[in-house]
Order: structure tokens, then C-alpha cells, then sequence
């Protein structure tokens, strides 16, 4: 006498993709927080180091280098801002595009696409090199090293701009290519 075959269960996959893409969207959380994360911790830090710098500079107004430092630490802080203001940036932007719509956020940081994302980061960036610059250059005790500093963050600032207008044109290209299409229908 045999014994019945034992049931089987059917066949389930160890992962659906509706799985897959929710634990992308763990991750992508993940990334958010971080991003985020960071940003507050450089707005934070910026604003310990207004205070101190404030502060000792006060206990020292009148004195030589007093205000060139105050100038320097106040663009120095500018540029701090600016990168924890990109990862910000970043992480509405990574929020908007896998997760979901951000809300109660200014018209010019709703992020649409990818290409959305990369132009609002472009800009942050090229800015906050700028900012280096102008830091480095107020410190600059004189020599050829600030030109070569300056051409290499110029070099860098090209690339991105040429970067955004290849985006730019892409975009627009898009945009016309559906209204062509929608005339033609």
C-alpha cells in the first residue's frame, strides 16, 4: 500500500515585482533620509559656526584682519549652505520622483523627471563653486596657484553648463516632438 502523494502548494514566486519596486522605494526612503540627514547637519553646523565666529570676531572688532575674516568665514558659511541646500535639493527631488509627490514645497523646487533633478543640482553646484572661489581668492597671499585653481573650477563650471544646455535642448526637443505629434493627429 502507498501512501498519497502529499499536496503541493502553487507556485509562488519569491518575488512579485510590485515587491521588487517597494523594497527600491525602501532604499530610495533610505536615500532620502540620509540626503536629508546631512543637510540639516550642515545647516546646523553653519549656524554653530556663525555663532562662534560672531562672536570671536566681536570680542575683536577694531583689530587687524578682524573684518576680512568675518568676510571670509560669511562667504565660507555661503558655500556650506550651498551644499547642504544641493542635498536637500536632492533629496525632495529623489522623494518626488520614486516615492511621491512632495507637498507644501516653493513652485521651483517640484521636481517632474530625472533631467529636473539634474538641472536644479547643476545650478546649486556651479554656484557653490563660484562661492570656493570667491573664498579661496580672499585668502589668495598672491603666487600663480590661484589661476591654476580658478582655470580648473572654470574647466568644471563649463562642463556642467555645456551639460545643462545639452539638457535643456533635450527637453525642449521632447516638448516639441509631442506638440508636432498632437498637430499631426
Amino acid at each position: 500500500m502507498s501512501l498519497p502523494d502529499p499536496v503541493r502548494p502553487p507556485f509562488r514566486a519569491p518575488r512579485t515585482a510590485r515587491g521588487v519596486f517597494g523594497l527600491t522605494r525602501l532604499i530610495v526612503e533610505l536615500g532620502v533620509f540620509s540626503s536629508a540627514a546631512f543637510s540639516l547637519a550642515l545647516f546646523v553646523a553653519a549656524i554653530f559656526q556663525a555663532y562662534h565666529t560672531i562672536s570671536h570676531a566681536m570680542r575683536q572688532l577694531g583689530e587687524d584682519g578682524t573684518a576680512k575674516h568675518l568676510m571670509i568665514a560669511a562667504v565660507e558659511q555661503a558655500d556650506l549652505l550651498l551644499v547642504g541646500m544641493a542635498l536637500l535639493t536632492m533629496s525632495f527631488g529623489m522623494q518626488a520622483l520614486f516615492v511621491g509627490r512632495v507637498e507644501n514645497v516653493p513652485d521651483w523646487l517640484h521636481i517632474r523627471s530625472f533631467d529636473d533633478l539634474k538641472k536644479k543640482l547643476i545650478g546649486i553646484v556651479v554656484v557653490a563653486l563660484g562661492v570656493n572661489f570667491f573664498s579661496v581668492a580672499l585668502e589668495w597671499k598672491g603666487g600663480g596657484d590661484l589661476l591654476t585653481y580658478g582655470a580648473a573650477l572654470a574647466a568644471v563650471i563649463l562642463a556642467l553648463s555645456a551639460y545643462s544646455v545639452v539638457l535643456s535642448r533635450g527637453g525642449h526637443g521632447e516638448k516639441h516632438r509631442e506638440d508636432d505629434d498632437a498637430s499631426h493627429a
